[in-house]
């Protein structure tokens, strides 16, 4: 085993990197540790960044899309929370999916900022319900998503990939429009 899953371990009331001394690290523990990490991820570090980039730009420069073949920040996060929908929600939670993946992308309709900003918190935070209710013994448990089957850690594993490819392009076109440093070591 790994010597710092021997001394150090997540405890279950979500404290992170908490010292515990003469303990045994479990298999249940490590899959709370992740869980809790990628729940982390998602709300407290990916979303305000998106938050930020979108303080600092306009309406127009969220549905700007340097080509019809590009997709613009407001598509791209109508794509996030499809996907974490489907995948999270519907995929490990059990809620029905109701996903319209080729409306994520087809959208030119401008929803304003802030509407945008509720969606992607509302389903953050539901996911992050599923994700905290989540029963430890099904994460090896295959489920079927899309054309997948695919393991409960695979679905969360991806889903936070995913997020944060789809954040890297967010974080760029803001760049591009803005020219601005976003100081994310500053949130």
């Amino acid at each position: 085993m790994h010597s710092l899953l021997k001394t150090e371990q997540i405890s279950t009331n979500k404290k992170m990197n908490t010292k515990q001394s003469n303990t045994h690290t479990t298999p249940s523990d490590i899959g709370a540790a992740y869980i809790t990490y990628c729940r982390q991820r998602l709300l407290k570090e990916y979303f305000p960044k998106i938050q930020r980039c979108l303080d600092d730009l306009s309406e127009n420069d969220i549905w700007w899309r340097a080509h019809e073949t590009n997709n613009s920040i407001g598509n791209l996060i109508l794509h996030l929370c499809g996907n974490i929908r489907q995948w999270i929600i519907s995929g490990i939670g059990g809620a029905q999916d109701v996903r319209n993946r080729p409306k994520e992308f087809s959208e030119r309709e401008y929803i304003p900022k802030s509407a945008l900003l509720t969606i992607l918190e509302s389903t953050l935070r539901e996911a992050d319900r599923t994700l905290e209710q989540f029963d430890l013994s099904k994460l090896l448990e295959v489920r079927h998503i899309q054309v997948y089957d695919v393991t409960c850690l695979y679905v969360i594993s991806e889903v936070v990939e995913h997020f944060s490819h789809h954040l890297g392009q967010i974080i760029y076109i803001t760049k591009l429009r803005t020219g601005k440093d976003l100081k994310f070591y500053n949130l």
